[in-house]
């Protein structure tokens, strides 16, 4: 049990009190939140370890537990060799963290001041923070048309589906309506469910499939974007935006779409 840890004048120490495995290196864990903590569904907290060398890391982590919750939630990925998740992979509930008081991240549903339709298109890990956007009320309430798009390798790294559909439950009378994709890369499509897609996220904005799939095409006027995930294909669909043109949404500047590397 992690124990020695030590709360600073920036981060309180908080206790694991709960970790799902959804494949051997996919994960997510709760811990306790810290009295008065705040932020914005799609924002990132800061978590701190030590290292097996005993030096603090730090790494960020998007929040996928919802605004009111008592607690918070991430999901990860095992880097082989990372610093921090070498440590993080061996904790169990009732072991500690350490959490940044402060929250960070400007990948949030509430920078976007027009728009009917939000698309949020994640690969791997970046789905974390729709999962927390999702469980907003006022995202329900502010575009007609929900689109998640989830891109991964396998079928069996699809994360969060029960909680989704319960959120698709919770806000059935709300204006808003999701609408769920989930598609792999590396799967063959004999082995998909009829309601998934096979290919890049970018592959298929390319080729018209996930619009027509979807039965809704992306427009300037009336498409909201935000991205998480992948670098790669946040820049490839960066530039399929452009040409489309769109162009990100700035503090002083109005746009179409919002992004978030994962590494």
């Amino acid at each position: 049990m992690l124990t020695a840890l030590q709360p600073t004048d920036k981060a309180s120490v908080e206790t694991i009190t709960d970790i799902h495995h959804w494949t051997p290196s996919l994960y997510s864990f709760k811990t306790t939140r810290p009295a008065g903590y705040r932020f914005t569904a799609g924002q990132y907290a800061r978590l701190g370890l030590p290292s097996q060398e005993g030096n603090l890391v730090w790494r960020a982590y998007s929040i996928v537990s919802g605004t009111a919750d008592d607690h918070l939630e991430y999901y990860v990925i095992d880097v082989p060799g990372g610093a921090f998740t070498s440590v993080l992979k061996h904790l169990r509930p009732r072991d500690v963290i350490l959490v940044e008081k402060q929250s960070f991240g400007f990948m949030t549903a509430n920078r976007f001041t027009d728009g009917d339709q939000l698309w949020m298109l994640a690969t791997g890990t970046g789905l974390g923070p729709f999962v927390s956007i999702l469980s907003e009320s006022a995202v329900w309430n502010s575009f007609r048309h929900l689109f998640l798009v989830h891109s991964v390798r396998h079928a069996s790294e699809f994360a969060y589906q029960d909680q989704l559909r319960r959120l698709q439950q919770k806000f059935a009378q709300s204006p808003g309506k999701l609408q769920i994709v989930h598609t792999t890369t590396r799967d063959t499509v004999p082995t998909l469910a009829a309601d998934r897609l096979h290919g890049r996220i970018t592959t298929l904005l390319e080729n018209g499939e996930l619009e027509k799939h979807l039965g809704m095409s992306l427009h300037p006027d009336t498409s909201r974007i935000m991205l998480c995930g992948n670098p790669q294909m946040i820049d490839e669909t960066r530039k399929i935006l452009h040409h489309r043109g769109m162009r990100p949404l700035r503090r002083e500047l109005p746009g179409q779409f919002i992004t978030e590397n994962y590494w």
